[in-house]
């Protein structure tokens, strides 16, 4: 027998915020939505108050200063989550405007009350909340204080068993001080234009009596409503991921689809491990990554291919786009540039879960960086770190391009200094043989594997890559200049 009170958690019916809350909002609690205006305060609002709204647990949304009920269902009326049937029996409007112009709250109290009564509202949402504090008490005859108000407000929605919303436009903490220490929820919403994208952004600040996920959090608003993409959070002791079943490496080894290329590999690729291929414009960065897809279609392991610069004719061959036709590989292929590296990743695993995907090509890290909004750039490294770390604990194999700078006598493998994240390198190039440009490639790392040391021409055909002998003239890859160097200079 347990003395614990049992808390009805309510699914918000907003993708992605369950999970941040902790797995969704306590019944009964006390929940402030803050934010400028035009962060999606009043949609948020809408879209749990329709989700949650049943004849069981009706909802009251009292509206204040701001727009007016009609005006306001007018344009929520384009969401895809509001339901006309609702309104009347299951949802009611009512407007404190009035009650408000007496400067007095305990008109406010004594109406919401009756209202919350009357109507056996399961659900109360008030709009602006702010305006409420600010237009009532303006008289200096209030029979009650602000803080008496807000406490009294608590007390008497939680004694009717209403789970409660205070929508506010509070552009910083110090602005709501007596609610927040009221409040048994705090969600807080920001929106920041970059450039020539807008960026919005929501945090947990406070849900009392269960864990959320900490930080900031992207979210984007859609004719669906408001969509969150929870950050994967790593946590520090383990390196495990939240929410990922992580599948250890094993040792199968994937074909690759490059005749000869597996045995460069030592075998092929260890299922699980992350590769990647580095190299200049042209050198067949695509074409390799594009035919590991291929032949795992055609060996029955399903495969995402996540283009980020070139448009969908670009980025698929009469093969790839024939595979894609039939549902053996997915597509993820965007040119947007206002994207947040969360919900980059949510389109990534989300695909990858449908289609039980084995086998992730991302074309390229240039591109990826390029989709992403400005504000997220900053942090693209650890991006890449939070996004080979997913991959692996959902157990896919990825393959990553990288576009370099050929430098012909220095080995760089990455301009973002994430070779180190990879379980495997492989780096192409080009070199000068009798005034004419060849391609050459060298697997340069396989984690926990004995590989080939060998440098390789190869021949792009319409057949697809051709891998021919290894370069046993060093000064041709030099340039023709003769030294006694090593073939190539590393470079941290």
């Amino acid at each position: 027998m347990t003395t614990k009170v049992t808390i009805r958690r309510l699914a918000t019916g907003v993708p992605g915020l369950d999970s941040i809350l902790g797995g969704g909002l306590p019944e009964f609690s006390l929940n402030l939505i803050s934010g400028p205006p035009g962060s999606g305060k009043t949609t948020l609002a809408h879209q749990i108050m329709f989700a949650l709204a049943t004849p069981e647990r009706p909802a009251l949304f009292f509206t204040v200063l701001g727009e007016p009920p009609l005006k306001m269902l007018r344009y929520q009326q384009q969401f895809s989550f509001y339901d006309v049937d609702k309104i009347g029996d299951t949802i009611r409007f009512v407007n404190l405007s009035d009650d408000l112009a007496t400067g007095k709250f305990d008109d406010v109290l004594a109406h919401i009350a009756k209202e919350v009564e009357g109507f056996h509202a399961g659900l109360v949402f008030v709009d602006s909340f702010r305006s409420v504090l600010q237009e009532g008490g303006r008289l200096d005859n209030d029979e009650i204080s602000l803080q008496q108000f807000i406490q009294q407000l608590g007390i008497n929605l939680t004694s009717s068993k209403a789970t409660t919303f205070l929508i506010g436009e509070y552009l910083t903490d110090a602005e709501a001080p007596p609610i927040s220490a009221v409040a048994d929820g705090l969600i807080k919403l920001s929106q920041s234009i970059q450039q020539h994208t807008m960026v919005r952004q929501i945090q947990i600040q406070k849900m009392r009596g269960q864990p959320t996920s900490p930080g900031v959090h992207s979210f984007r608003i859609t004719n669906d409503g408001i969509e969150v993409f929870p950050s994967a959070m790593i946590h520090s002791e383990t390196g495990a991921v939240t929410g990922a079943v992580r599948s250890p490496h094993s040792q199968v080894r994937l074909a690759m689809g490059v005749p000869r290329l597996d045995d460069m590999l030592g075998g092929g690729l260890p299922t699980g491990y992350s590769l990647l291929v580095a190299g200049p414009s042209g050198s067949g960065k695509t074409i390799l990554s594009t035919s590991f897809l291929a032949e795992g279609a055609r060996r029955g392991e399903p495969g995402v291919l996540v283009a980020f610069e070139q448009t969908p004719n670009q980025s698929l061959t009469p093969t790839i786009d024939e595979l894609v036709r039939a549902g053996k590989i997915g597509l993820i292929n965007t040119r947007a540039t206002d994207l947040s590296m969360d919900e980059i990743m949510h389109q990534m695993t989300s695909v990858i879960r449908d289609m039980k995907a084995t086998r992730v090509v991302i074309d390229s890290l240039s591109g990826y960086e390029l989709s992403v909004a400005p504000s997220f750039r900053t942090d693209f490294r650890e991006a890449l770190f939070r996004m080979v770390t997913v991959l692996s604990g959902i157990g896919v194999t990825v393959l990553m391009t990288s576009e370099l700078e050929d430098r012909y006598i220095d080995l760089r493998f990455s301009t973002y200094g994430s070779a180190f994240l990879t379980d495997a390198i492989i780096v192409q190039r080009y070199i000068e043989i009798d005034s004419r440009l060849k391609r050459v490639m060298a697997v340069v790392k396989v984690r926990g594997s004995a590989h080939s040391k060998e440098i390789r021409e190869f021949e792009i055909t319409d057949a697809g890559i051709v891998i021919g002998d290894p370069i046993l003239d060093f000064e041709a890859i030099l340039g023709g200049q003769p030294t006694r160097r090593p073939p190539f200079k590393k470079v941290d």
